[in-house]
C-alpha cells in the first residue's frame, strides 16, 4: 500500500443538522423534503370549487378549447405530411351533443357503429354522406336507411354483404361501400373479430365480389388495428398491407380503390396501470403516427395516392375531460391520529411497507362513472394546495361493492371530508359507458372557448330512471 493511511475525520456538521436529516435523505421514509402534490384549482380559468358549488358533485367537466386544440393538432400533423386526409369522429368515444358539434365545427365527419349512433349523428346534423358506418351488427332496416341516405357502409362480414346485395337490387345507381380488413400489424391482440382476414385471401375474395357487382362501387379499404396503440410503426405495417391489397385488386380486377381508412387507436396522454411516466415520454406524439402512415403513401406515384381517412376518438377528447369528486370519509386512520400526523410520525415505514395501512378516502364518484379505471391510472389532484408531503393512499368510490376502487395506490396529501379532488384525463368512454347503478349519473359541464361554463347534460333524477318502467296492474298498490 503506497498511499499513507488517513484515519476517518469527523466533520464539523456533526450535531449541526436537523433531527429529520436522515429521513430527508431517504426517499422511502417520505422525509419532509418530499415535494407536495400540486393542486389543480382551475380548469380553463374557472375555479374547481365554484364549479362544484354551482353544479354539484360529482361533476364531469369538458374543455372546448382542449378538444379544438387536439383536433387542430391532428389535422396539422397529417395534412402537413399528406394533404389528402379526411377525419371522422368516433362517436362511440363520447356522443354528447356538444362534443360532437365541436368536432363537426372543426370539419370532422361522423363514424358510427350502431343504429343508435347513426340516428343520433343524423339528428345532430351530419348528412348521410358525412357518416361512415362501421360495426359487426347493422340490422337490415338501418342498412337500408344508411344506403338510401348515402352513408358509407363499411362491410364487416359475409352475412352483411349478402344483406347489402339484396338491398342493392332495389336501389338506384351504384352504392359506395367500404370493406373492413383485419391483419397482423405486429401488435397484440389482433382484432380478428372485425372484418375480413387479409392473410388467407378472404379480404381479396370479398372485395372481388363487391367489385363484380354493378350495383356496388368499392370506395374504401378499412383497417382498425386496436386501441391505445403505443407503437406508431404498427400503422406503417398496416398501411403497407392495405396498399398491397389495393394494388392486388387493381391488377386483378382493374379497380383502384379511392380511399384507405387506417381507423383510429391513437392514444391520449394517459398511463395504463403499470406504465411509468412522464406521459409526454411514455406516449408518442401524434406526429409520429402521421409520419408512419404518410411515409408509405407518399412513396406511391402521385396519380395512385388515395384519400387517407382516419377515425379518431380517444386522442381527441380524453384529455379534455375531468371528473370533480368530493371526499366523503377517511378510512384506515386511527381518528386519534390524523393522516397529517402519520406523515411526521414513526408510522411512515408502516405506511410504505404494509398495504393495509394505506390511508383510504371514499369519494362520491365510483367505477359506475369511471369505466376505464380498470385500465388507466388517472391523475388525482386536490383542488387546493396542501403543503404536506403525499403518502400512499387508496381512493374508493361510494358504491356498496369491494371492487369500487378508483386508484389502488396513489400518492395524496392528508385529506378530510369535504375536500374536492379532480380526476384527469377521463374524457373518453367514461361518460358514455357510465351507468345508473346505486346512484344517479352526474351533470356534465362544458367550459366554452369563451371561458364560460355551461350545463350540457343535467344531473339524473328519479323521474329519468322511472320514465321507461311500467308496473303491471296486478302489482299496483291497492
Amino acid at each position: 500500500m503506497t498511499e499513507q493511511y488517513m484515519p476517518p475525520i469527523v466533520s464539523g456538521e456533526l450535531g449541526q443538522d436537523t433531527v429529520t436529516a436522515a429521513a430527508d435523505r431517504n426517499f422511502y421514509t417520505r422525509g419532509k423534503r418530499t415535494p407536495a402534490l400540486p393542486a389543480l384549482s382551475e380548469i380553463d380559468g374557472v375555479s374547481v370549487s365554484s364549479l362544484v358549488k354551482e353544479f354539484g358533485s360529482p361533476l364531469f367537466v369538458f374543455s372546448e378549447k382542449d378538444v379544438q386544440a387536439k383536433a387542430r393538432e391532428m389535422r396539422e400533423a397529417f395534412k402537413s405530411r399528406y394533404p389528402r386526409t379526411s377525419f371522422a369522429w368516433s362517436v362511440k368515444t363520447n356522443y354528447l351533443n356538444a362534443i360532437c358539434q365541436i368536432l363537426r365545427n372543426e370539419g370532422w365527419i361522423a363514424e358510427v357503429v350502431s343504429d343508435f349512433e347513426y340516428r343520433k349523428a343524423r339528428k345532430l346534423g351530419f348528412a348521410g354522406k358525412e357518416i361512415v358506418f362501421n360495426g359487426p351488427h347493422k340490422p337490415k332496416d338501418i342498412l337500408e336507411l344508411a344506403v338510401s341516405e348515402g352513408a358509407l357502409v363499411q362491410i364487416d362480414n359475409l352475412d352483411e354483404l349478402g344483406a347489402l346485395e339484396e338491398i342493392a337490387r332495389h336501389a338506384e345507381g351504384p352504392i359506395e361501400l367500404g370493406l373492413r380488413v383485419w391483419l397482423d400489424a405486429g401488435v397484440k391482440p389482433i382484432w380478428s373479430k372485425f372484418g375480413f382476414a387479409l392473410a388467407n385471401g378472404e379480404a381479396e375474395q370479398a372485395a372481388a365480389r363487391v367489385i363484380a357487382n354493378p350495383k356496388f362501387k368499392l370506395h374504401t379499404l378499412h383497417c382498425h388495428i386496436g386501441t391505445f396503440i403505443l407503437a406508431p410503426d404498427a400503422y406503417r405495417v398496416a398501411t403497407r398491407k392495405l396498399v398491397a391489397l389495393r394494388e392486388q385488386l387493381h391488377i386483378k380486377h382493374d379497380h383502384l380503390v379511392p380511399c384507405l381508412n387506417l381507423g383510429g387507436g391513437f392514444p391520449s396522454r394517459s398511463l395504463l396501470h403499470g406504465m411509468w411516466g412522464p406521459r409526454e415520454k411514455a406516449v408518442p406524439p401524434i406526429d409520429a403516427y402521421a409520419d408512419a402512415i404518410s411515409d408509405v403513401l407518399n412513396k406511391l406515384p402521385a396519380k395512385k395516392r388515395p384519400l387517407l381517412r382516419l377515425e379518431s376518438g380517444r386522442s381527441l377528447v380524453d384529455e379534455a375531460g375531468y371528473l370533480l369528486t368530493t371526499v366523503v370519509s377517511v378510512k384506515g386512520v386511527n381518528r386519534s391520529t390524523s393522516a397529517s400526523g402519520l406523515v411526521a410520525s414513526g408510522h411512515k415505514d408502516r405506511l410504505i411497507l404494509s398495504d393495509n395501512s394505506k390511508v383510504g378516502y371514499v369519494v362520491d364518484a365510483g367505477i359506475n362513472l369511471l369505466y376505464t379505471a380498470a385500465w388507466y391510472q388517472f391523475d388525482v389532484h386536490p383542488s387546493q394546495f396542501i403543503d404536506t408531503p403525499p403518502i400512499p393512499s387508496r381512493l374508493y368510490g361510494p358504491l356498496c361493492m369491494a371492487i369500487d376502487v378508483i386508484r389502488d395506490n396513489v400518492e395524496l396529501p392528508p385529506l378530510a371530508a369535504g375536500d374536492v379532488l379532480t380526476l384527469h384525463p377521463v374524457g373518453a368512454y367514461n361518460v358514455v359507458q357510465s351507468m345508473q347503478f346505486i346512484s344517479y349519473r352526474p351533470a356534465v359541464v362544458l367550459i366554452g372557448a369563451n371561458g364560460v361554463p355551461e350545463l350540457i347534460r343535467t344531473r339524473e333524477t328519479l323521474e329519468d330512471i322511472d320514465r321507461p318502467e311500467r308496473l303491471p296492474a296486478h302489482l299496483s298498490a291497492a
